[in-house]
């Protein structure tokens, strides 16, 4: 592997590229006609212009993406996430133009992405998964029947997606028959595919995801997990790693996770997502065959650099460590700042110092585009403690200007300020409880 092509934009485009030159890999990046100035266009080696603003255009043309890849001399792609990232048919087609993607097999994305064939899968391997339906399906009485022997309250999910496209709580029949066609229409929509699962709804969580990395040799490793419960509209908000969940079903989780991703013959950086309901009760959702947003408070932690080593084993390598290597040490946080309104930066400061790290794409003068994620930056703080940590990341956030583009940092302060948070008494939908007016702790 000698030049790759980073087939995404913006931090996580920036992330890759820093990652590479490290390896001493060429870098080329693809843009749209109005990411021309993005800060990942001028740090690449070489820059191609993939079409216009709108990602159907760009940033999801398979063909133009690898013809570009072609065209540059580069051997490889990186998807980074989002966009193509979990896309079965992209993969195959870079292996069919003798190009190296930069993630799992085909085969494996194609299985991971129908979370109701996953959910068999996982199943088949032994790892405990949420009571539900076994098979998709797009019929409104397969879904009755479902919810029916399930029993209420029930998660309706699209089989295709996650991000919470096509996803609804259903707390009876009644609203199962308002709910199910509009769920339905969403995920086709947005994955092009109608088909639907539904699964028990176990109340008030926690979402905890480990991370692995898998070598095409047969070696898997378990990175510790990250606590992602803090969410609003089913879309991540702030992260942090370990988690608060008990030694006992850490271990089991983490033992869990490693024999999937061996029973998948998983190749490369993965996350398998499961809901914490207590000491011993932990449940497979999904695996996102990708880089995750929250990777950096895994690295803290654990010293890895996950995306160098995704370049590793895609060059072929073995892992560099065994599971005894990988300690936790510490605490990290990461908060997600997020354009309310696209705009031009027309004030610029980030923070810094000791145990903060910043992973954006934002420079003064930076037009915001209207067209994509409304990620701007990640600050991510580590500490010998998470009080050390959160009070690293108060200082950062109350620190941090971005003028204007409407941000979330105001939120992000508030919560990093809630007792319920600072005493770790917290769930998966302690935001929507806050944000409602609710009581966080009723």
């Amino acid at each position: 592997m000698q030049k790759v092509l980073i087939a995404n934009r913006g931090e996580i485009a920036v992330r890759i590229i820093r990652a590479c030159h490290e390896q001493n890999l060429q870098t080329v990046a693809i843009y749209s006609t109005v990411d021309a100035d993005a800060m990942h266009v001028g740090m690449a080696d070489q820059s191609i212009c993939i079409g216009p603003a709108n990602p159907q255009d760009s940033y999801l043309n398979q063909e133009s993406i690898v013809q570009a890849a072609l065209m540059s001399g580069a051997d490889a792609i990186h998807p980074g996430y989002g966009f193509l990232s979990e896309n079965a048919d992209f993969a195959q087609l870079c292996e069919e133009n003798g190009l190296t993607f930069i993630g799992p097999r085909a085969e494996t994305i194609s299985l991971l992405g129908d979370k109701a064939r996953a959910r068999e899968v996982m199943q088949d391997a032994e790892v405990p998964v949420i009571p539900g339906s076994r098979e998709g399906f797009t019929e409104l009485d397969m879904a009755i029947s479902q919810a029916k022997d399930i029993g209420y309250p029930v998660m309706l999910k699209a089989a295709a997606g996650g991000g919470g496209k096509g996803m609804r709580m259903i707390h009876d029949e009644q609203q199962l028959l308002h709910e199910f066609p509009l769920a339905k229409g969403e995920a086709q929509q947005a994955f092009g595919n109608p088909e639907m699962y539904m699964e028990k709804f176990i109340v008030r969580p926690r979402h905890i995801e480990v991370q692995v990395l898998a070598d095409s040799y047969g070696n898997a490793v378990s990175l510790g997990e990250r606590d992602c419960s803090l969410q609003q509209y089913h879309q991540k908000v702030m992260e942090e790693a370990p988690s608060a969940i008990d030694q006992e079903t850490r271990y089991e989780m983490l033992s869990t996770a490693r024999k999937a991703a061996t029973a998948l013959k998983f190749l490369g950086a993965g996350t398998i997502e499961f809901l914490y309901a207590g000491p011993g009760q932990f449940y497979f959702m999904e695996m996102n065959t990708r880089i995750q947003v929250e990777h950096p408070i895994t690295e803290a932690i654990t010293g890895t650099d996950l995306v160098v080593a995704q370049l590793n084993i895609a060059a072929g390598q073995k892992l560099a460590m065994t599971q005894d290597d990988i300690t936790l040490n510490g605490h990290a946080l990461e908060c997600r700042i997020t354009a309310t309104m696209p705009g031009k930066v027309s004030k610029l400061h980030l923070p810094g110092g000791n145990g903060i790290r910043v992973d954006t794409a934002l420079y003064n003068g930076y037009q915001v585009p209207a067209n994509y994620d409304a990620l701007l930056a990640k600050i991510i703080t580590y500490g010998a403690t998470r009080d050390i940590a959160i009070k690293k990341m108060q200082v950062a956030i109350e620190e941090t200007v971005i003028e204007g583009v409407g941000t979330n940092l105001d939120f992000l302060y508030q919560l990093l300020n809630n007792p319920d948070f600072l005493a770790n008494n917290f769930d998966i939908e302690f935001i929507e409880r806050l944000t409602n007016g609710g009581n966080t702790d009723d």
